[in-house]
């Protein structure tokens, strides 16, 4: 097999040779948006984030398998995949801890008002501030309830909160309520904090609009780990102007990097980070763990 690695993927010289032990000729495009590397109609098999974006799938004319660096799907041709009968993978799980913590790390900044102790701070000024919440009996909806849904419940249930699952369908996770994603708006009613961490499709596409923001309790907070377009930001920019929402944690955008203009930088209550939420020295291992299993279980048939 010849196995074609983009600059998406990091791996070193042992694991480089654990590719090598399965029989498997590795190949690389550093730079997904350039001129290929190698002959693409050549590889079998590829490990990539958004090459497709930037390459038609019908460049690989002999791909059977494909295994991506994301969780996501959305910036692969999954129909064109599924029609020539490839192999599609994901990195489920590689980044659900890393973002889980980044959760309720952003939810805990707000609620015990770090945002202003650290403006005071740097302007020497010892202020006491009255409004801080706790997290601790607080309910928490986790919207797409996936291996990162999960990984941000059992971190907010620590912290004694209730815990509201929402997904398309029911599962085994533990919640103390869970909804089926077409009664979304019963779990929103009861949210002191909205966590995101559901898939971008056309159907989730701006879902979160100024129809899902009415539903929303007063005072509550939003989190989005998952992919920015998933809220309409204009219709969470108004949200957050009337009050509606006590604040937001954002690390995806509709469009990214989030415009200097944007009025979301200028909210106190808001909190942004350049899609940084997965970030942990902990992903490379994990990513490789998950893509040499992958292609174990390919090579010897079990796909």
């Amino acid at each position: 097999m010849k196995l074609l690695v983009t600059g998406a993927a990091r791996f070193d010289k042992e694991q480089l040779n654990m590719l090598s032990s399965l029989g498997i000729e590795t190949v690389f495009q550093h730079d997904e948006c350039a001129e290929p590397e190698t002959d693409f109609s050549s590889v079998d098999a590829v490990i990539c984030n958004g090459l497709f974006l930037y390459h038609g799938i019908d460049e690989f004319n002999n791909l059977k398998f494909v295994q991506l660096t994301s969780a996501g799907l959305d910036r692969v041709p999954v129909d064109r995949i599924k029609e020539k009968g490839i192999v599609l993978k994901n990195a489920r799980g590689v980044y659900s801890v890393p973002m889980a913590e980044y959760a309720v790390a952003g939810v805990l900044e707000l609620f015990k008002g770090l945002n202003g102790f650290y403006k005071n701070q740097k302007n020497h000024l010892w202020i006491k501030n009255r409004e801080l919440r706790d997290l601790s009996s607080s309910t928490v909806a986790v919207i797409g309830f996936g291996n990162v849904g999960y990984e941000c419940a059992k971190r907010f249930k620590s912290f004694d909160t209730r815990i509201i699952g929402v997904d398309v369908f029911k599962n085994d996770n533990p919640c103390d309520e869970f909804y089926l994603i077409k009664d979304i708006k019963t779990a929103l009613n009861k949210a002191d904090i909205v966590v995101l961490t559901l898939p971008l499709t056309d159907e989730t596409k701006g879902m979160f609009n100024r129809d899902l923001f009415c539903e929303f309790k007063e005072n509550s907070v939003l989190v989005n780990i998952s992919r920015g377009a998933v809220i309409n930001e204009t219709h969470l920019i108004e949200a957050l102007e009337r009050g509606k929402l006590g604040g937001a944690v954002l690390d995806v955008f509709e469009k990214e990097p989030l415009d200097e203009n944007s009025k979301l930088w200028d909210f106190d209550n808001v909190i942004i980070t350049p899609h940084n939420s997965f970030v942990s020295p902990s992903n490379s291992k994990r990513l490789f763990d998950v893509v040499y299993k992958n292609l174990k279980d390919y090579l010897k048939g079990d796909k």
